[in-house]
């Protein structure tokens, strides 16, 4: 997400770099650029105006301090706005009610209502230690409630059983009185979508609002309609008294125009963004990680709370041990390395978060998470023993290796060059005593430049 964004902004902030003071003249035409990097980024027009007009009033005349270049203190300037724009800090969930607290998700046909209840279910499982239910009053769609029974399973949490002869009011009432005695934390209730906002469809989740009265409506809402889901989250605010929105498929909007208009337009904040297919590809929405992502500055706090989420300590503790005794960083090893990776959203996910990674290109298209799977595939091509001590490999073995794997003998050579890049990486590491530490931190992230293909 914000990938052209972000390269038209850090390329429009260089171009005042070097000024003794920052005037409407020589900001004037940087200003222009953000205009258009941000109306070709979708976001709304309003939003667009108010943005530029604040970041001009704060920027024209601004002094420059002995330590920051006026550059430095224009980027400030654009970044705190673009906080101000999405929302200041985290807004979190509001879960202080009678047990159980519920929520109630909102939205249209296909924004991705279902699979968000079940993601923000292992979230609150996972990350807030709460006991969850979950409800489908979707009696419209016909596989709506087998959908969200099959994912409860799939996380781990409860479901109430509903089906298409009742009335979504009894089954949220039925719902709410069974989490009641089974003293669950959380109630998540899956409504109806429609394929567009109608009258008849305002109504029901209006009646069904009031008969819930729910301590979080979150309106679920598709970030690659980019400014209309602003606007369609505004039509459902002004019926429902919303108190958040959750942006789904920001992994596929390359725009970004929804994330910057959404707060704007609708007063409402985002709370979480969907970045992924899989259960746990939910991330809490904070404005001002966001910002510097935009801006290029990485976010290296969300990299590292994912890093700690994912990895497993056990095994990263029994490689830092097995290295620190002198044992031999084998295929095995790389493999296992490569699920941690995979289990932190892809290496396209990472180097989103990392600072200036905007800077260099093409380097996401050069390493994709394609890759990954292909050196995966070689290596469970590949004997025990081959793993072990990739010494042996020769000519013959290179060719059963890389036709069991429906791949080229140069992919095989990448893959064990890459490896004996990394083995002498992880050795240096472990002689200056530094890898547990590493691998505490980031988890076996390949460090200090050991992309592939580099």
């Amino acid at each position: 997400m914000f990938d052209n964004l972000s390269n038209r902004l850090t390329s429009s902030l260089d171009r005042i770099r070097g000024r003794a003071k920052l005037t409407e003249d020589n900001i004037q035409e940087v200003l222009r650029e953000v205009r258009m990097a941000l109306l070709e980024a979708d976001v709304a027009l309003p939003v667009v105006k108010d943005f530029i007009a604040a970041v001009k009033e704060r920027a024209i005349g601004a002094e420059v301090s002995k330590s920051l270049s006026p550059g430095q203190v224009f980027l400030k300037i654009v970044k705190q706005e673009l906080e101000n724009v999405m929302g200041q800090a985290n807004d979190g969930l509001n879960l202080r009610a009678a047990r159980p607290a519920i929520i109630l998700l909102a939205g249209l046909q296909g924004a991705g209502k279902t699979t968000s209840a079940a993601k923000l279910a292992k979230y609150l499982k996972e990350r807030e230690k709460k006991s969850v239910s979950m409800v489908s009053a979707d009696v419209y769609r016909p596989a709506a409630i087998k959908q969200l029974e099959t994912l409860a399973g799939e996380v781990g949490v409860d479901f109430i059983p509903s089906d298409l002869s009742q009335k979504p009011i009894d089954i949220v009432n039925n719902a709410i009185d069974y989490a009641k005695k089974a003293h669950k934390d959380v109630l998540i209730i899956d409504t109806a979508g429609r394929l567009a906002i109608d009258d008849d469809m305002m109504a029901e989740i209006k009646a069904l609002h009031a008969a819930v009265n729910p301590i979080e409506t979150l309106f679920v809402v598709d970030a690659m309609t980019g400014q209309d889901a602003a606007n369609t989250a505004k039509a459902f605010g002004d019926v429902l008294p919303l108190t958040g929105v959750i942006l789904t498929k920001t992994d596929g909007d390359a725009r970004g125009g929804a994330a910057l208009s959404v707060r704007h337009i609708t007063g409402k904040p985002i709370k979480f963004l969907g970045v992924g297919e899989k259960t746990d590809a939910l991330e809490p929405f904070h404005p001002d990680r966001l910002a510097s992502r935009i801006l290029g500055m990485g976010d290296m706090l969300s990299l590292i709370e994912q890093a700690e989420q994912q990895i497993d300590k056990d095994k990263a503790e029994k490689l830092a041990g097995k290295l620190k005794k002198g044992k031999g960083f084998d295929l095995e090893d790389f493999k296992e390395q490569l699920q941690q990776m995979k289990n932190m959203g892809g290496m396209s996910s990472m180097l989103d978060k990392l600072p200036g990674m905007g800077q260099l290109g093409n380097i996401q298209d050069k390493v994709n998470d394609k890759m990954f799977v292909q050196m995966e595939a070689l290596i469970n091509s590949m004997t025990p023993a081959e793993r072990r001590n990739p010494d042996v490999i020769n000519g013959s073995r290179k060719k059963r290796i890389s036709t069991g794997a429906g791949l080229q003998i140069q992919d095989l050579n990448r893959l064990l060059k890459q490896h004996k890049q990394m083995q002498k990486m992880m050795k240096k590491f472990s002689a200056k005593g530094g890898m547990q530490k590493m691998m505490r931190g980031l988890g076996g992230m390949m460090p200090g430049g050991g992309f592939p293909g580099r």
